[in-house]
């Protein structure tokens, strides 16, 4: 009689993070379950099909992401938004992210931003619009001069009857194309002496209809390694057009409180949430590494035995872990300063140095306990390792962020 096949051991599921005191609620709990099944049953689908083909994300998907008002989490409810903070802003790109990182990404194209008008009207107008996912837009800040140093953009904005008129070269403007409207950070004048160089910087709103741009403005896509699912373009600006009722007061969200203090002001402010934004959502491509390493080592055999046998994988995917969960903890500490109305500049640097550091070292980890296997595109854990690289540069490279750090340590050099 042959023998029976010996039926394989269960394999041991990976344990999605929860929510713990202080910072747990009901509403939080649910909030973050929500995200986790649409990022697992809806977005991973989609970014294996999409993302090895340079695709962008379909506009059911954000229209599904819409419907569920994560457009508008920031926004308060008196105007159609969830009314809710940086922390839970945070907490659903992280899920997403875990998905596909330009699905976690593309929520901060809504919040309120382009609404900050000088027309309260129309600023009300707006950000329902915002809330509802129906006014998404792209951002155009750096140059190919002037990236980590905002304070040296040089596109000139002329003040022409009225209207603006913009002239100059923008770089790395994410779904400029597909958006409804682009914000241009512009200079209106030179500054005066003993004003700081960003003085006369000023942020404007291109209004426009998604798939095509504005009369004078003209872009081509730049060809990334990764952060798939929108394109990027470097955009030409040669006599743009810009009503003076669409000069804005900020750049971000609530920036009208800001508008005392400058255009540039809210840039630098918004900023502040966009690290932690961007901690969160390197914590959540570094943790999709972990829970596809923690299968593959359980899956994998060599020499007759699964490879998470073998003490020195083992103890590579415990450091693994252990840096998300401290990376985590960190974002949802910091985040919770911001909704509890600290500046936090130092702290927000910290988190998202620490946190895309951790990413990439994470993530080529995870290429490593691959193998060969880790080398193709027939597993995700290559798409993490591309997308956790940009990690450390958008939003203020690493090096950035250290000087932030030791200048808020040590003052200024």
């Amino acid at each position: 009689m042959s023998k029976p096949e010996l039926s394989k051991p269960k394999l041991k599921q990976p344990r999605p993070p929860e929510l713990f005191s202080p910072w747990r609620t009901e509403a939080r709990a649910r909030l973050q379950q929500e995200a986790r099944d649409f990022a697992r049953d809806v977005v991973l689908p989609l970014a294996d099909e999409l993302d090895r083909q340079k695709a962008e994300m379909p506009r059911s998907l954000i229209d599904a992401m819409a419907k569920k008002g994560w457009f508008g989490i920031t926004i308060p409810a008196e105007h159609g938004g969830l009314g809710l903070g940086v922390f839970e802003y945070c907490l659903v790109s992280e899920e997403l992210a875990r998905a596909w990182l330009s699905v976690g990404s593309i929520l901060a194209r809504g919040q309120g931003l382009g609404t900050q008008t000088l027309d309260e009207e129309r600023r009300r107008a707006l950000l329902q619009r915002s809330a509802r996912g129906e006014w998404i837009g792209g951002i155009a800040l750096s140059e190919p001069t002037a990236g980590s140093d905002l304070a040296g953009v040089r596109t000139r904005a002329v003040r022409d009857g009225d209207d603006w008129v913009l002239t100059g070269t923008k770089r790395w403007a994410g779904f400029a194309l597909a958006a409804d409207f682009i914000e241009v950070l512009a200079r209106t004048r030179e500054p005066e002496p003993g004003e700081p160089r960003s003085a006369g910087l000023e942020p404007f709103l291109v209004v426009k209809k998604p798939g095509t741009f504005p009369e004078g403005m003209t872009g081509h896509v730049i060809d990334k390694i990764g952060y798939h699912g929108f394109l990027t373009f470097e955009l030409e600006l040669d006599g743009v057009r810009v009503p003076e009722g669409d000069r804005l007061t900020g750049l971000y969200g609530d920036g009208g409180a800001d508008a005392d203090s400058g255009g540039f002001a809210s840039v630098q402010r918004g900023l502040n949430i966009a690290r932690v934004h961007t901690a969160a959502r390197a914590v959540g491509v570094a943790r999709a590494a972990v829970e596809d390493c923690q299968l593959y080592l359980q899956e994998r055999e060599q020499f007759g035995h699964p490879i998470g046998e073998f003490q020195a994988l083992r103890f590579a995917l415990a450091d693994m872990s252990a840096e998300v969960d401290q990376a985590r903890a960190y974002w949802q500490q910091v985040a919770h300063r911001l909704d509890e109305g600290e500046a936090a500049e130092s702290e927000s640097a910290k988190v998202k140095l620490l946190a895309t550091e951790m990413a990439v070292r994470v993530t080529n980890q995870a290429m490593q306990l691959h193998g060969g296997n880790g080398y193709t595109t027939e597993r995700r854990v290559e798409r993490y390792w591309r997308d956790a690289r940009l990690t450390t540069i958008f939003e203020g490279t690493s090096e950035i962020q250290r000087r932030i750090i030791s200048d808020r340590m040590l003052g200024r050099g």
